[in-house]
């Protein structure tokens, strides 16, 4: 057959990748990196490499040969967490990392079933704030915490 399941997510698998490199050669290098064997281009280069070669073998050698079944899934559910993304998207810079991120996880984590507030409370805020915590204190990534009102 020539539209299985393994082949559709090949050709995604290797847009994706083709994509993704393109988008790897608008990383600036310092002009003393112009000759350097090792820069920040080169693993998104590696990675595209890989990722074209594995996704063309998906293509060409499918595993599996039966029609995508597009019928049982939660289409809706799906619908409204890309609602959700674009949301957390807009509303990080406004509300902060922190804030908008812990909303965020305890929305999705209400959408899966969770129905305890406490629960969604007690497992996003500390997720978040150790998650930030590392970013900021051990990795030294600077991401603003809170809101522009809520700062001091």
């Amino acid at each position: 057959m020539l539209f299985s399941k393994d082949r559709i997510g090949g050709v995604l698998l290797l847009a994706f990748c083709i994509a993704y490199g393109f988008l790897s050669q608008n990383i600036t290098l310092l002009p003393i990196q112009a000759k350097a064997a090792f820069t920040a281009r080169t693993m998104p280069e590696v990675l595209m490499v890989l990722g074209i070669g594995l996704s063309l073998l998906i293509v060409i050698f499918p595993g599996v040969h039966e029609r995508p079944q597009l019928a049982g899934f939660n289409w809706g559910r799906a619908a409204l967490f890309l609602i959700l993304m674009s949301v957390y998207g807009m509303t990080i810079r406004p509300l902060g990392f922190i804030l908008s991120t812990s909303l965020f996880l305890m929305a999705g984590f209400a959408m899966l079933g969770e129905r305890s507030p406490l629960k969604l409370f007690l497992v996003a805020v500390p997720l978040v704030v150790g998650f930030w915590l590392l970013m900021t204190q051990g990795l030294d990534v600077f991401i603003e915490p809170l809101p522009w009102f809520l700062k001091g």
